[in-house]
This record gives C-alpha cells, structure tokens and sequence, in this order.
C-alpha cells in the first residue's frame, strides 16, 4: 500500500503509517528530517498510483484570519498604509491576495479531483466552505489527547471521520487574564493567543501535525487496508 502525504515535511504521520506497514511518503519543496521524503513539486507526483492520500496545503491564503487583506486598501481613511495596522513585508494585499487564494482554491479543487481517496486538511475557518464546501469533520487536538485547541476541518473522500478518544478534556493550565482566571491550553499564551513567536517561518511550526491526530489518521491504514483485502 502506497500513501502520501502532500504538502508536508512533518515526520509524525509518515512514520506512524510507516510502523503500520505502509509505505508512505511526504511531498514539499522543502527538504525533510526523515527519510521517506519526495522534495519536489506535489503535481510531479499526485497523480501518480497511491492508494490514498492526505493533504495539507498551506493555508495562508485559505484561512479567514486577517481577512481584512483581501480588500483593497482605503488610502482616505488610512493615509499612508491603506489599512488599519502596518503590512509586514512580504504581505500581499487587495487584488494580489485575491489572486493568491483564487490559485489557492484551484489547488484544491485539483486535490478533490485526484481519483484515490484522500483527506484534506486545513484551518475549520476557511475560504473552502465558501468556494466550495464545508469540512467533513472538525476536529481538536485534545480530543486526541495532545494538551492544545486549534479548530482543524477534514475534507474527506471516501475516508471515514476520525474516531474521537477524548470527549471532555479542559485545559491544563488557569491562569488570571484580566482581573478572571480563565483555562488555557499548552498552546495558548494567556491572553488566548497562539504561543508560536511571530517569525517568517511561524507558519510553518504552527502547522506541524499533532501526535494525536497523527495516530488517528494512521488508523486509516487498517481501514483502507480492509477495504482492499
């Protein structure tokens, strides 16, 4: 049994599948720090025989956070900047951002369309529900036991829902936000924010897989396993 794992680097899934039996691989432009890596574009090889995939393409132009940039900048009302707060540079804006998530959403509808089953991951919030449809499933981190929140949805084709192994967990830690004490996950600073330090490659640690969810999608294996047997 073939996997691959697009738009990833991450070395939890892959070796999870790995110790399954399966001979999975990673595809990114990025090199990895395990073996079972592809670096190279994602198309050279998704169209090729696996038996199932999972995708996680990058979710900057496909999240609904700091949506404020796909408008136009406003130079009355913000002289100087066009919008409310400073761009960092690197930040497209207005009609070049749109034009990022419009090939953004073509990436994957191609996705979609790749004829083995596969799961798509990205941020619940996204511009997928709206271009073109919800997710499957969404899912925390700590329903699979790792101490973090973070609103993941799944689009799936022809792979089930991840089974739930935790229902009721609360954050770890109460801390005093404000004058109230408030509950907040590992992940959290204590006003509520990621704790991942802005930094040009922030995205890429917070889109690193959880060992939980890791787990659960390597069930997928057996599953897929039985369904060829």
């Amino acid at each position: 049994m073939k996997v691959l794992i697009g738009f990833s680097r991450c070395p939890i899934t892959v070796t999870l599948l790995r110790q399954r039996g399966v001979e999975a691989w990673t595809c990114d432009l990025r090199a990895a720090d395990h073996p079972w890596h592809i670096q190279g574009d994602i198309w050279d090889v998704a169209g090729q025989a696996w038996d199932w995939g999972i995708f996680h393409p990058m979710c900057t132009y496909l999240t609904c956070s700091a949506a404020w940039a796909f408008c136009d900048p406003d130079f009355t009302r913000y002289p100087g900047v066009g919008y409310h707060q400073r761009i960092k540079p690197g930040t497209l804006t207005g009609v070049e951002r749109r034009e990022a998530r419009a090939s953004a959403l073509a990436d994957v509808r191609r996705i979609m369309a790749l004829p083995y089953p596969k799961a798509i991951e990205n941020p619940a919030t996204s511009f997928i529900s709206a271009a073109i449809r919800r997710p499957d499933q969404v899912i925390q981190p700590y329903e699979f036991g790792d101490d973090a929140s973070k609103a993941t949805g799944l689009w799936l084709d022809r792979l089930p829902p991840l089974v739930i192994r935790i229902a009721d967990r609360r954050p770890g830690r109460v801390v005093q936000w404000r004058g109230k004490m408030v509950e907040r996950w590992a992940n959290q600073t204590d006003s509520g924010q990621n704790r991942v330090t802005p930094s040009a490659d922030r995205w890429l640690a917070r889109s690193q897989t959880y060992p939980g969810i890791g787990r659960a999608m390597a069930q997928w294996a057996g599953l897929a396993m039985e369904g060829a047997a």
